[in-house]
């Protein structure tokens, strides 16, 4: 998207509450990757119009996403997986600093040692990966015998900062393989006959993929 329409958007959205905006100051300055602020607000008014009621999320970091999604859905009880210690532990600090802490598991570790983990909290209705970018396929194919009967399928990082459909020549070698991997997943995805999917540039580009 152009920068000027993004930055135009983003100064339309409503402040955060005080907590989440320490949040996000928090991952600003401690490097740690969180949503864009207009990919969040997007996957919010997306969830807001489900309505689901289980949410599996694979990559925490340190929680934000799933506190505002904990927040604006009232009944939705949210799965987390993080591998990362730190912000694992992170995490857990600002989930028991919320008001709803009660409706987030946090589960620390791989995501693809803890499917059978995860199983006894599933089927879920909705399922978001922000995870590794270049394992959004393996996410999904791994996770999907815990999809309800009607999931939707909330992907970011889809799109890369538009790298994925023009390249600037200046990249590395670990970038153009991720992009080819992102590339991947997106190919895939898209011509799956069981799955609406959609792909908007927004943010980092998110995929919404819902069963047939």
């Amino acid at each position: 998207m152009d920068e000027k329409v993004h930055q135009y958007i983003e100064n339309l959205t409503a402040d955060r509450s005080d907590f989440f905006m320490n949040m996000e100051n928090y991952a600003k300055e401690n490097g740690v990757p969180i949503m864009e602020l207009a990919g969040m607000e997007t996957l919010l008014q997306f969830l807001r119009l489900q309505q689901p009621k289980k949410l599996l999320e694979i990559g925490t970091a340190i929680g934000y996403s799933a506190l505002r999604m904990a927040t604006e859905i009232s009944q939705v009880k949210i799965v987390s997986i993080e591998r990362d210690q730190e912000r694992y532990e992170k995490a857990q600090q600002f989930v028991q600093q919320s008001g709803v802490g009660d409706r987030i598991t946090l589960l620390y570790g791989d995501a693809f040692d803890l499917i059978y983990e995860v199983a006894a909290y599933g089927p879920f209705d909705a399922v978001f990966i922000d995870a590794a970018k270049s394992q959004s396929d393996r996410f999904f194919a791994s996770y999907e015998p815990l999809f309800a009967e009607n999931p939707v399928v909330y992907t970011d990082n889809v799109l890369f900062k538009g790298l994925v459909a023009h390249q600037t020549g200046d990249e590395s070698r670990n970038v153009r393989q991720m992009l080819r991997k992102i590339n991947r997943f997106n190919e895939w995805i898209m011509s799956r006959d069981d799955y609406h999917t959609v792909i908007i540039p927004v943010g980092d580009g998110l995929a919404i993929s819902k069963k047939r």
